[in-house]
C-alpha cells in the first residue's frame, strides 16, 4: 500500500459517508413526497444537496491531483479528517432528520444554510491552503509550456474565485430567489471547473 492509498482510504471513506448522507436526504424527501402529508420541498434544499455533492466530487479529484505530494503521517491524517469532517457535518445538515415535521423545506434551509455554506467555504479555503502548502513542501516537476492550455487555466482560476465570492454572498444574502440563483450558479461553475482541465 502506497502512502497516498493509506491517506485516501480515510479520505474516501469519509467523503463516501458524506455523499451517502446527502443521497439519504434526497431519498427521505422523495418518500415523503409520495406520502399523504403535504410537504413543500422547493428548490433551495435540493440545490444545496446538489451543490454539496458536486463540491465533494471536486474535492475528491483535488486529492487525486495531489497524490504524488501527499505523505502518510499523523499531521496529514488530522488535516484530512478536519477537512472531510467539515464536509460530513455540512452534509448531515442539508435535509431534516424528520422531514415530516417540516411542511416547507425552505424554512429548514433558512435555519441551516449558513452552517452548511460556512462549512463548505471553510473546507474549500482549507483545501486551497493545503494545496499551496503541498506545492511548497513537495513541489512537482514543472509542466512543459506546450502542455498548458492557457484558456482552460484562466477559466479554472476564474471559476474558483467566482465560487469563493458566491459562497461569501450566500452567507449574507437573505432573499430566497437570490439564494436559488447563487446556488445554481455555483453548481454550474463547479461543473465548468470540473470539466475544464488546465493541462491537456
Amino acid at each position: 500500500m502506497s502512502q497516498f492509498e493509506l491517506v485516501f482510504a480515510v479520505y474516501g471513506l469519509l467523503l463516501g459517508l458524506a455523499i451517502a448522507e446527502v443521497l439519504g436526504g434526497f431519498s427521505r424527501a422523495l418518500k415523503l413526497k409520495r406520502g399523504t402529508k403535504a410537504v413543500r420541498i422547493g428548490w433551495l434544499t435540493p440545490l444545496l444537496g446538489v451543490l454539496v455533492m458536486l463540491d465533494l466530487t471536486s474535492f475528491w479529484l483535488l486529492a487525486w491531483d495531489a497524490r504524488d505530494q501527499i505523505y502518510a503521517n499523523y499531521a496529514t491524517l488530522v488535516c484530512v479528517l478536519a477537512m472531510v469532517g467539515i464536509y460530513y457535518l455540512a452534509a448531515t445538515l442539508i435535509f431534516p432528520d424528520t422531514p415530516e415535521e417540516w411542511p416547507d423545506f425552505d424554512d429548514w434551509y433558512d435555519k441551516q444554510n449558513r452552517m452548511v455554506i460556512g462549512g463548505l467555504l471553510a473546507a474549500n479555503v482549507a483545501s486551497w491552503i493545503g494545496v499551496t502548502v503541498l506545492d511548497v513542501m513537495h513541489p512537482l516537476p514543472e509542466t512543459p509550456a506546450s502542455a498548458v492550455n492557457a484558456t482552460a487555466e484562466v477559466l479554472y482560476m476564474v471559476s474558483g474565485f467566482s465560487i469563493l465570492a458566491l459562497f461569501i454572498a450566500l452567507l449574507t444574502v437573505n432573499s430566497r430567489r437570490w439564494n436559488v440563483a447563487m446556488l445554481a450558479a455555483i453548481c454550474a461553475l463547479l461543473i465548468v471547473s470540473g470539466v475544464t482541465e488546465p493541462y491537456v
